[in-house]
């Protein structure tokens, strides 16, 4: 049995986060692994990248809606500014109640902590760090977490259970700075080591176009090409391990391995920017 893993990935929006958390979805499963996929993105879509139904997700409630159930373990009321609220909500019994499973693999979706004009948050985001901090628990789990591009859900404790934070970026300058700015807020709550794919990447794109200082600590885990396969997927809705050729799935194969590498803490396989 393998230990237990939280992989993080967050990016600019449209940068393909989501096609990435979806492929290590599938991977960790073929590998054997117990695999929750998590989708902590209020433009939820994880679930459509892995094959899931329109029909099933319209059936699965989300953790932040669930009005009762967030007033129940906090004590805070959503949307109500100033209303007390618990730091620490009992959690451990609410992750199977808001999973579906398909084809190896469960979704839980986080939905959106809050709406315009709602009023405060906060009783929704406590709950979620809460719930984050408490999974995998187990060996041979793997949690993949697709972030927006902010850390909003993640607390101190919580980052101390984060194995690994992947950013996406795509060719453009705006993704990159978007990247740089989850680094920094990344480390003030304790992350230390990042890992950055490059998607859509097309011929004359050269790592050299993508730099980091020393500090921010970044390793390359590799390029994934510009491919219409990615669209093709999304446009007919079904599940991106299924759309692709081999060709772009030993990418994505490759990328893995040299994170587990990395992880376990053998010789240095990937290159640091």
């Amino acid at each position: 049995m393998s230990q237990a893993l939280k992989i993080a990935i967050s990016g600019k929006g449209g940068v393909g986060k989501t096609t990435v958390a979806a492929m290590f979805s599938h991977l960790f499963m073929k590998k054997g692994h117990r695999v929750l996929a998590i989708d902590a993105d209020q433009d939820a879509n994880l679930g459509m990248a892995l094959g899931f139904s329109r029909e099933q997700l319209s059936e699965v409630r989300t953790i932040a809606d669930d009005r009762d159930l967030i007033k129940k373990k906090t004590g805070g009321e959503p949307g109500v500014s100033g209303s007390w609220f618990s730091l620490n909500p009992k959690v451990d019994d609410i992750p199977e109640n808001y999973v579906v499973s398909k084809d190896g693999i469960r979704l839980l979706q986080m939905g959106g902590a809050s709406k315009g004009g709602s009023g405060c948050a906060c009783p929704q985001s406590t709950l979620l760090k809460t719930l984050l901090n408490y999974l995998v628990t187990e060996e041979n789990d793997a949690v993949i977490i697709d972030f927006e591009a902010g850390l909003e859900h993640l607390g101190r404790s919580t980052a101390k259970n984060v194995d690994a934070l992947i950013l996406v970026i795509e060719p453009g300058s705006r993704s990159l700075e978007t990247a740089k700015s989850v680094i920094h807020l990344a480390k003030d709550i304790g992350i230390e080591q990042f890992y950055l794919i490059q998607n859509k990447w097309m011929e004359g794109l050269s790592s050299t176009d993508v730099s980091f200082t020393a500090e921010e600590r970044v390793s390359l885990l590799g390029s994934i090409p510009f491919d219409p396969a990615f669209i093709t997927a999304d446009r007919e809705g079904v599940a991106v391990y299924s759309a692709l050729n081999d060709r772009l799935t030993v990418c994505f194969e490759q990328m893995l391995e040299l994170l587990l590498k990395e992880m376990s803490g053998s010789p240095k396989s990937v290159q640091i920017l």
